[in-house]
């Protein structure tokens, strides 16, 4: 029976906030589950296990995705950031600041999966972002506390401060 459960295993191996990690996992692990249970990184939430909520969003290479419907297996050699890989040498991302100022959050179970998704958007549409873009850029991700007002000013405000950054630090 060991043997057999040893052959059900998959080997994957990726970068995880800069950092090289192998790791034997059931092929059916989630991305969600390998960073969290393997990796106790643990400030990737699951909130619905549907790809609905966006608690669960991080960047494989260079993307956001929600990684409680994507399969470790398939991040083979990815390139993954989660919240924790955002802060540099004690210094908060732009945008993990901007949510501070703004108060951004109120339980904060779904900031970093906002602060991923906005990290993307401003990625990909610029740093000019408007009220109504950024609302509709962030309807896949769900906040059971808020009305949206804080978390919008702080993607605004994040967007502005990342506009200064070198490239390579988004």
């Amino acid at each position: 029976m060991a043997a057999q459960m040893a052959a059900d295993m998959a080997t994957v191996s990726m970068t995880v906030n800069g950092k090289p990690i192998t790791a034997t996992i059931d092929p059916r692990t989630l991305l969600v589950q390998l960073l969290r249970e393997n990796l106790r990184l643990t400030g990737t939430h699951v909130g619905c296990d549907t790809s609905q909520c966006g608690a669960c969003v991080v960047h494989v290479d260079g993307r956001a995705i929600k990684s409680c419907t994507s399969l470790a297996a398939s991040c083979e050699g990815a390139h993954v950031t989660t919240i924790e890989g955002l802060a540099v040498g004690g210094k908060l991302h732009p945008m993990q600041q901007a949510f501070q100022d703004n108060h951004g959050l109120q339980c904060g179970f779904c900031t970093p999966g906002m602060i991923m998704t906005a990290i993307d958007m401003v990625n990909r549409k610029g740093s000019s972002l408007d009220e109504h873009t950024i609302r509709e850029e962030l309807e896949g991700n769900i906040c059971r506390c808020t009305g949206y007002h804080n978390i919008v000013k702080s993607v605004a405000q994040g967007a502005r401060e990342m506009a200064a950054l070198p490239k390579a630090a988004e």
